[in-house]
């Protein structure tokens, strides 16, 4: 497997641990569809929290965070309507957008948590 690869599946299972660890519930893991991957899918008591999950060794070039795109934001969206109409439970809850960015070695990294980093109002109107 390809380092980055192996780096952005070790910096997801950091993340998860963090959030249950904060009392949030693991619903899925890299949801695929034809409009993309969300990273974590996870809940919050009835609300969905939908997870981008950036890491950058080093911040000198970019801050992971300063790295998600609004056609990124779009396509985290998109994926996430897919995913909430085919799971019905979903359907009716509030919904919510965080990003983590890790920066660091993998094995001391820094997490930087932006809870409601963005939100679908204005994502569609270009």
């Amino acid at each position: 497997m390809a380092k980055h690869l192996e780096s952005g599946r070790v910096a997801e299972r950091l993340a998860l641990s963090y959030l249950a660890a904060r009392g949030l519930r693991h619903v899925a893991s890299n949801y695929r569809c034809r409009y993309g991957e969300i990273d974590l899918i996870m809940a919050e008591r009835s609300t969905l929290i939908i997870v981008e999950i950036r890491y950058r060794r080093s911040t000198r070039i970019m801050d992971p965070v300063a790295s998600i795109t609004p056609a990124k934001c779009r396509r985290i969206a998109r994926t996430t309507q897919h995913f909430v109409q085919r799971h019905y439970r979903w359907r009716e809850c509030p919904v919510r957008f965080d990003v983590i960015g890790l920066t660091g070695p993998l094995d001391h990294a820094r997490m930087n948590w932006i809870r409601g980093a963005f939100t679908m109002d204005n994502l569609f109107d270009n």
